[in-house]
């Protein structure tokens, strides 16, 4: 492949993309990383104002976005929306599962509730945008890519969040058989696993309920993060977002099976 066709097979122009918990982080970095590459994008977030608010910021800069309220964890809201974007839109080429929760707390003390609700969201939530996406692209002639969102946790084990590695480490095995069962029909599933990354999820550590930054717990909380990886770095939203682009694009188009991981080398697998 010449130098110049390579380069632009990493763009999405005039593919359909939606993007689950496009509203904040990694979720919103990818969505406007698809639409900076060409791509038409439907931003999906539990929370209806920040996912306008990214598909604004998209129109703003010439893309093509619209911003919908999504509870992924409804498995009729997730099918009524693929259903709609591929009949306004005439298909559906890629959907991103990125929305997801934290729930942290000793594993012995873990209440079922908190159980249920993770899974809900990070496990099922996954299950059904794969599901609602991937009837409609096996149908299509180009057949279409699906990217899910693990963790860095479903690699390394970590206290205190056992519930959430357990749903990242699904979803692995879910992108993996689901591969194998769709890829006939030219669907690739892949997953990106980061590493720590400044995020609203990871903020909490260190943001004031006014929205400021303590900067001295901030870097308390980055300082060890830092050190545990051979590059002594974290990842901010944009680093991953470039893994979404890659498996959204041609340029990933003999790539199905697989896990991506940005996360700085904290786990090598």
């Amino acid at each position: 492949m010449e130098a110049t066709t390579l380069i632009e097979s990493f763009r999405v122009d005039g593919k359909v993309a939606v993007v689950t918990g496009a509203g904040s982080g990694i979720g919103r970095a990818s969505a406007l990383a698809l639409a900076g590459a060409g791509a038409a994008v439907v931003c999906a977030d539990i929370d209806g104002a920040s996912a306008t608010a990214a598909a604004q910021e998209i129109a703003a800069a010439g893309g093509v976005a619209e911003g919908v309220t999504l509870d992924v964890s409804n498995r009729g809201e997730v099918d009524a929306l693929a259903q709609r974007v591929a009949a306004e839109r005439g298909g559906i080429h890629v959907w991103c599962n990125i929305a997801g929760i934290m729930v942290e707390g000793p594993f012995l003390d873990a209440p079922e509730e908190d159980l249920d609700r993770i899974i809900s969201v990070n496990l099922k939530g996954v299950f059904f945008g794969c599901q609602a996406a991937g009837r409609i692209m096996v149908t299509q002639p180009e057949g279409g890519s699906i990217i899910n969102a693990s963790s860095a946790a479903a690699d390394a084990p970590s206290p205190n969040i056992v519930s959430y590695a357990i749903c990242k480490a699904g979803v692995v095995q879910m992108t993996k058989s689901l591969a194998v069962e769709i890829g006939k029909k030219k669907v690739r599933v892949n997953a990106v696993a980061p590493g720590f990354v400044l995020t609203g999820m990871t903020g909490r550590y260190f943001v004031r309920p006014d929205g400021t930054v303590d900067e001295e717990m901030q870097e308390a909380v980055i300082a060890p993060m830092r050190k545990f990886t051979p590059l002594r770095s974290i990842g901010e939203p944009e680093d991953i977002a470039a893994a979404f682009l890659y498996l959204a694009s041609d340029a990933s188009r003999f790539m199905t099976g697989q896990v991506l991981r940005p996360n700085g080398g904290v786990a090598m697998v």
